[in-house]
């Protein structure tokens, strides 16, 4: 388990693919969006959030995607060359489609929402000739997004590249990344994120997310042993299922339940948390680290990023982890 899940001589550690969009959170914090004037842009969508958070961390990661023929499709593309990410299979579209935006509203530590436009995005019209193969092939994992399987023909698009990937031996990681205003319905939902993690080797999501998937099982008690045992009965290795300010639990297919401390921050907001934790994780287990280490590492990531007013912009280095998580130990920082 760890370092040895991945394949090894391949050029890229992660490929994502997936939803390219603009976040613009609320700079007047502390009060509801009707009375927020401005707004900051950074670059989002979870996939994105994730590939930038990994190559912080030193991890080489390429993105398969679709951006709008504008200016915030430039502005994303600019961003990841400048983040060092592969961008040859990120695609302009000339159709007429737009950049999904995300205006964040920070009432309060714990009270965030988000208002997204999300109507003819370019990121949903990625098509399946437009996924390289070889780029899959020379990549250790995939990390596909959950939101690309909302509509058609990124949905195809993505199948095709998890079909790469199996055929290649990349590894595939499914962040299931629940947007209930991109699709139509919740059984949709659930059928399409479960051919997703019928094909993934690492399943991350928030018992609510899974809860969604499982809308057609008997798992009436929402029992986090039942989810983790389907998964590996298709061949996952790790399941992840996490439960907020109380923890995660990273399931593996040897039988064994981990769990690892989390770390305090003085929070800003609560969204980037998962992404954070993500890139964390991932480069935590391709770097040989435990399991647990690994979710140790990710939850530093996260509370490093909720203590920060962006998502991409504050994804943490390896080093800015390390010193975090120690003087964490230290009790230089506590919550707030």
């Amino acid at each position: 388990m760890t370092k040895t899940l991945f394949p090894v001589d391949r050029t890229f550690d992660m490929t994502a693919i997936g939803r390219l969009c603009i976040d613009l959170n609320a700079n007047e914090i502390h009060r509801p969006m009707e009375q927020t004037m401005t707004f900051t842009k950074y670059v989002g969508g979870s996939p994105a959030n994730i590939a930038i958070g990994m190559s912080r961390l030193g991890k080489k990661t390429a993105f398969i995607g679709k951006i709008a023929d504008d200016q915030m499709g430039r502005f994303i593309r600019d961003y990841l060359v400048k983040e060092g990410i592969e961008t040859r299979n990120v695609i302009t579209d000339y159709t007429g489609a737009v950049t999904g935006l995300a205006f964040t509203e920070i009432k309060s530590p714990t009270d965030c929402s988000i208002l997204m436009y999300r109507d003819h995005v370019a990121d949903l019209l990625l098509s399946p000739l437009e996924v390289s193969e070889e780029l899959i092939a020379d990549s250790k994992a995939l990390l596909v997004s959950g939101t690309a399987l909302a509509a058609s023909p990124s949905r195809e698009a993505v199948l095709l590249a998890l079909e790469y990937a199996r055929k290649h031996g990349t590894r595939v990681i499914l962040d299931i990344d629940y947007r209930p205003y991109t699709w139509k319905s919740a059984e949709e939902t659930a059928v399409y994120c479960n051919l997703a993690a019928e094909k993934s080797d690492i399943i991350i999501g928030t018992r609510e997310e899974f809860d969604n998937m499982e809308r057609f099982d008997n798992n009436s008690e929402h029992s986090d042993a039942f989810t983790a045992s389907k998964w590996f009965s298709h061949g996952a290795r790790i399941v992840i299922i996490k439960h907020g300010k109380d923890g995660s639990i990273a399931y593996t297919a040897d039988g064994e339940e981990h769990r690892a401390k989390s770390f305090p921050a003085k929070v800003v907001k609560t969204f980037g948390a998962g992404d954070s934790y993500a890139a964390g994780f991932i480069s935590g287990i391709m770097s040989g680290l435990t399991i647990e280490k690994s979710m140790e590492f990710g939850s530093g990531a996260a509370s490093i990023v909720i203590s920060s007013h962006s998502c991409s912009d504050a994804m943490p280095t390896r080093q800015q982890v390390e010193d975090y998580m120690e003087r964490c130990n230290r009790g230089e920082i506590t919550a707030g």
